[in-house]
């Protein structure tokens, strides 16, 4: 996509987020890398969603600066640590969907799977999500923590795509908005049905079943 299309599939997909719920108020946002290592896009601070003006979106070089638009969203380091360390990623979303965070105030299922294995999609789409402890929104030390988890399950030959922030909202990463949308809107369905009913997960034949026939990472 060129920077043009870019800005206006991050307003597109900020406005179905904000019109479904995903987001409210001020709350989240959305970020892309330009093709060629030119930099980034980000909403800015403060920004709703469901109203972004594709031209004030912030423009910032590759190593951060930024270079027009409204004043970048404070999460841009956390962003650039994700992009960092997930080369292909072309893509990071951030909410504050309503029973992901819920889910941090019950208590998630583990610390580096916050839901269990409960439906098919979610083994094949999302995988693993593991929780970052509790950060004032911006601290810096908040990138490091995810760059770290993020090389500790690739490790573990078990790489993620997203991770969930405790008190704030999970952070997913893709190569496309629309496939990191995806991966966001699974996410929180499964948290609303785990909140619901703590059905038993599925079983390790089911699981394996999935990875011989759809390559599921889980």
């Amino acid at each position: 996509m060129t920077e043009s299309e870019l800005r206006q599939e991050i307003c597109s997909v900020g406005a179905s987020l904000y019109a479904r719920g995903y987001v409210h108020a001020s709350a989240g946002n959305i970020s892309v890398r330009l093709p060629d290592d030119q930099g980034f896009l980000i909403t800015p601070t403060d920004a709703c969603l469901g109203r972004l003006d594709p031209l004030s979106l912030a423009k910032l070089d590759a190593q951060g600066q930024q270079l027009s638009g409204a004043r970048a969203s404070k999460t841009i380091a956390l962003h650039r640590a994700i992009y960092a360390a997930t080369p292909n990623a072309q893509c990071v979303i951030h909410t504050h969907s309503t029973h992901l965070v819920a889910l941090t105030f019950q208590g998630v299922w583990h610390a580096d799977d916050i839901l269990p294995p409960l439906t098919p999609y979610f083994v094949m789409k999302v995988g693993h999500v593991p929780l970052i402890d509790y950060h004032r929104p911006g601290d810096p030390k908040v990138g490091d923590l995810v760059a770290e988890k993020i090389k500790t399950m690739a490790d573990k030959k078990t790489p993620i795509r997203a991770v969930m922030l405790s008190r704030l909202g999970p952070n997913v990463w893709h190569e496309t908005l629309a496939q990191a949308s995806a991966v966001l809107e699974e996410l929180e369905e499964t948290a609303r049905l785990w909140l619901m009913h703590k059905s038993e997960p599925l079983t390790e034949e089911q699981i394996q079943a999935l990875r011989d026939n759809f390559g599921a990472s889980w």
